[in-house]
């Protein structure tokens, strides 16, 4: 059973910076891309960062310039640097990851890490 866990959020002044972290674990023969998304109250979820395999990133053009991703592929894990937060990035924040088992891939969600950015 692959398990999917986000760590990291919580309360931040505006302006603030944030670390957020996912690590994956379970019989994962490898991990392919690794994206952060976000959920604001009265909005669609929308996707913040992917990192691919190739560590090719993409970023939302609200967070351009202001958050970083990474991985470390040793760890399994993916994370999400978040710099000069805004109120606006407030939302729950969760990591996907589309992994291979034997042929096959696979997507899992973790159940999200709670950022809220006070003025």
């Amino acid at each position: 059973q692959v398990q999917v866990v986000e760590s990291g959020g919580g309360l931040v002044q505006a302006g603030g910076s944030l670390r957020l972290s996912c690590a994956a674990s379970g019989p994962i023969d490898s991990i392919n891309d690794m994206e952060w998304y976000r959920l604001a109250p009265g909005k669609q979820r929308e996707l913040v960062s992917r990192i691919t395999s190739s560590e090719i990133t993409n970023y939302a053009d609200s967070v351009k310039g202001r958050f970083t991703i990474s991985r470390d592929n040793a760890k399994n894990a993916v994370y999400l640097q978040m710099n000069s937060l805004k109120l606006e990035d407030t939302a729950i924040y969760f990591c996907r990851v589309v992994v291979t088992i034997g042929p096959r891939q696979y997507q899992y969600w973790g159940r999200g890490t709670q950022v809220t950015v006070s003025a």
